[in-house]
């Protein structure tokens, strides 16, 4: 069952829904059928973030069947709303809750105070508790491999990128971008610009002329829709794409993508509420698990090149090579990561500057 934000203020709008909060408390994990919501801050269109979660759920329907049932509520973006449906899901039997956006954190974190044998899991979350687990994706090492795709297809030596906010899991890869075309052309730089929308297609679009307006011919659009990527391919220019294959959209000129594939976070979650062994993890995938994957490489990229970035994606998956490695020296100059080191894995999760190259600011 999918509902939108108008049926979920009506869903999560009873003034007495706490009054269940304690019995709830002694449920045991595994009574199947089990009973799944699903909270997504965006709308599931055909393609990007929230249809990637959506694939993620037929995942999680056709390996469990009949085992669950899920409602999936779409487009629950204000922290009030998410709060009252994390609420009335919980309070209405729902096993296992999933929140798809690091904005739906805070108010998850309320509800599941309070229903401490509900499982939740969080997406981009960075808040564990004991009924709170996290999963993630490493989208810099996608990022990184398409800005090596960058490096080697961009006339101008300017490539841009966009966001939705200046959140780690956004900055981050960017400056991975930007790293993977300086490993090709030391000299290449990035500008950035943040929406501050997850959910914008007429200012991405406006985003995206303007960084073709200051000669950026490859442009990344790290958003929920494929409208940068139509913005570049009307203008003749490169795209990658995020979270989908956004390729429809590029007029033929979409480089890459880094696409994500939740299904296996999904079905490990659902898995461990019916065994009664579900934990409170974190997990966080990329290239080597197939939770981060590459589209298809235009054709027009040179056999060779094509080759080195198969090659690189298998050697970042090994841990051959890294996004991170140093030197890194942030907008200023500061040495971030040293000759032969690499950022840890805490400071990538929580990176809050940009590296050198980057045109733009954090807001």
């Amino acid at each position: 069952m999918r509902l939108t934000r108008r049926d979920a203020l009506k869903f999560g709008g009873s003034a007495g829904l706490l009054v269940g909060a304690s019995a709830m408390t002694g449920r045991a994990w595994a009574q199947a059928p089990i009973k799944v919501g699903v909270v997504n801050a965006s709308p599931a269109t055909e393609i990007g973030w929230s249809k990637q979660h959506a694939l993620g759920v037929d995942a999680m329907k056709a390996a469990l069947g009949d085992a669950i049932s899920v409602t999936v509520l779409d487009n629950i973006f204000v922290p009030q709303d998410a709060e009252r449906v994390f609420r009335e899901l919980a309070t209405s039997g729902n096993s296992l809750i999933f929140g798809t956006s690091f904005s739906l954190g805070a108010p998850m974190q309320k509800v599941a105070a309070r229903f401490p044998k509900v499982a939740f899991e969080h997406c981009s979350g960075i808040v564990h508790t004991a009924n709170i687990g996290t999963f993630e994706a490493k989208y810099h090492e996608g990022a990184y491999v398409g800005g090596v795709a960058a490096g080697h297809m961009s006339k101008t030596n300017k490539i841009g990128f966009i966001g939705g906010f200046p959140v780690p899991d956004i900055v981050g890869p960017a400056n991975a971008l930007l790293l993977g075309a300086q490993s090709v052309k030391p000299e290449i730089t990035c500008n950035v610009i943040f929406l501050n929308s997850w959910f914008d297609p007429g200012k991405e679009k406006e985003a995206a002329k303007v960084l073709i307006s200051q000669g950026c011919d490859v442009i990344c659009g790290m958003t929920d829709t494929g409208a940068s990527s139509e913005v570049a391919g009307e203008a003749g220019h490169w795209s990658i794409g995020y979270a989908s294959d956004m390729s429809k959209f590029s007029s033929g000129k979409q480089l890459t993508a880094f696409m994500l594939d939740w299904s296996s976070d999904y079905v490990h979650a659902a898995k461990g509420v019916l065994a009664g062994d579900w934990k409170s993890d974190v997990r966080w995938d990329g290239l080597a698990a197939g939770v981060v994957k590459m589209a298809p490489y235009n054709q027009t990229i040179p056999a060779d090149v094509i080759a080195k970035l198969k090659q690189l994606e298998a050697d970042i998956g090994s841990g051959k090579v890294h996004p991170y490695a140093g030197e890194l020296k942030d907008q200023d100059g500061n040495v971030k990561a040293a000759a032969g080191a690499v950022l840890s894995d805490a400071d990538i999760r929580g990176m809050n500057w940009f590296v050198k190259g980057i045109i733009g600011k954090l807001s």
